[in-house]
């Protein structure tokens, strides 16, 4: 099953992420299906490419409860 989740980069005490679809089995750093977005929580900066999540969220892919939140605000979903 896929997952739409966070996937956490950046450095130390400086941390960013990014939004990827995974299959859920995988640790949280293993290799993306492919990556959707990116977030940054201490700039407030996002990103989103709307139209591959909107593709995923088709093919059956479920969003993370974080993941869920952010695409509410971003009324994506």
């Amino acid at each position: 099953m896929l997952k739409i989740r966070l996937k956490r980069c950046g450095r130390k005490k400086q941390t960013s992420f990014k939004i990827v679809v995974m299959n859920n089995l995988d640790k949280r750093d293993g290799q993306a299906v492919e990556e959707l977005g990116f977030i940054n929580p201490r700039t407030k900066e996002k990103y989103l490419n709307i139209n591959k999540i909107n593709y995923y969220l088709n093919f059956g892919a479920k969003p993370t409860k974080t993941v869920f939140n952010i695409l509410n605000k971003a009324k994506i979903l």
